[in-house]
């Protein structure tokens, strides 16, 4: 059971049902950074337009990004592609901008997973019913068990779920766990842009809740998942990594540890901590009492930025404290008390968000209890 003490710190001009001191509060200072970037997009070493790599990489600095991915269809990339992909992201990559070359796994009976942080391609089994259509035809259970046990195998390796109810089964509501396989998926789209578009769908958060609850440690993502040549210029939503520098290894090592978070404002900053661990952290001591701190800020200062609402989601997508707030700037300090939580997440509401009016903005990777 989760309950919320009466102790909600504020800052700011804004007001709350729960009892509100004057005294100042803020995340504590982390050792991180907050880089922005895409982790999902395409060119055409596989089905977009135009542009190679090397294209989306230069526009995607150009506009200003911290890092770009590209993650072009793996059945698509010739090996010799796929070794210019990789050598395109080296030369790209400099103190100012992380180039990665990734690629995007297809599982015909189950969904598609990017992959980053190597260069290995997992097996790929064609059924000769489907008449050599590409990706893994297996079984739901053969494809994910495989590809999950393949991932465990390659240091560093790490998973991102793509839009996960695209195939409707959102990869077989997240069964076949294990320690290793969790090791290796990292990250889940609770945004794509491209799927948003033309399925009415703005994101995929009863999704992400299913994954937590079944027990993965996954941080939420927001993709572009662009097959034109927009590489981030064309989109509002950035996939957050938390790294103590800006490279390719911090950030690699960020998404292993599920240090970051999604937004759909391109420069919303956000800090969260609970009992003084970042976002992503799971807690050495299983207790029963938990502060969770908060600092929230949009550097642009402008009205239709202002952040509206701040919500703790714990197990099952419970909504455990809700604070209205107003202005870019907020700082919580929350209380709560749980004897069965497993995680709680930050999600983030917005005066106008990607839909144009006032909306969810942005979620956390939860800090899970230990339990």
């Amino acid at each position: 059971m989760v309950s919320v003490a009466a102790i909600i710190v504020l800052v700011g001009p804004f007001f709350c049902s729960g009892v509100a001191s004057a005294r100042e509060s803020r995340a504590p200072t982390m050792s991180y950074n907050p880089y922005f970037g895409d982790l999902h997009a395409h060119t055409t070493y596989s089905d977009a337009w135009e542009g190679t790599p090397a294209d989306a990489y230069a526009a995607a600095e150009a506009a200003g990004a911290d890092f770009m991915a590209t993650t072009d269809h793996h059945y698509a990339l010739t090996p010799e592609e796929w070794a210019m992909s990789l050598q395109m992201a080296d030369s790209y990559t400099t103190k100012e901008f992380v180039a990665i070359a990734g690629y995007e796994y297809w599982m015909p009976s189950s969904g598609e997973i990017n992959v980053f942080n190597t260069a290995n391609m997992p097996p790929s089994t064609i059924n000769p019913a489907n008449h050599g259509n590409p990706g893994n035809h297996a079984s739901s259970w053969d494809a994910l068990s495989t590809f999950y046990d393949w991932l465990a195998k390659q240091p560093g390796a790490t998973g991102q779920w793509n839009h996960p109810d695209y195939m409707t089964k959102q990869f077989v509501d997240y069964a076949y766990l294990t320690p290793a396989r969790d090791k290796g998926m990292n990250m889940l789209e609770m945004h794509n842009y491209g799927s948003w578009t033309w399925k009415g769908i703005l994101d995929y958060e009863s999704s992400y809740v299913m994954a937590l609850d079944k027990g993965w440690h996954v941080m939420p993502a927001a993709s572009s998942d662009t097959h034109s040549p927009d590489w981030i210029s064309g989109y509002e939503s950035r996939t957050v990594l938390l790294a103590p520098s800006l490279t390719r290894a911090d950030l690699y090592d960020a998404m292993s540890a599920c240090r970051g978070y999604a937004t759909l404002d391109k420069n919303l900053r956000i800090s969260y901590a609970l009992n003084d661990k970042v976002m992503g952290s799971v807690l050495s001591t299983v207790g029963t009492t938990y502060t969770a701190k908060v600092h929230i800020e949009d550097p642009d200062g402008v009205p239709s930025d202002a952040i509206t609402l701040v919500e703790v989601i714990s197990d099952g997508g419970k909504i455990v404290a809700s604070i209205a707030t107003g202005g870019t700037v907020v700082d919580l300090t929350i209380a709560l008390s749980s004897d069965s939580a497993h995680y709680f997440y930050l999600r983030v509401s917005t005066e106008s968000n990607v839909s144009g009016g006032p909306g969810v903005t942005a979620w956390t990777a939860p800090v899970w209890t230990g339990r």
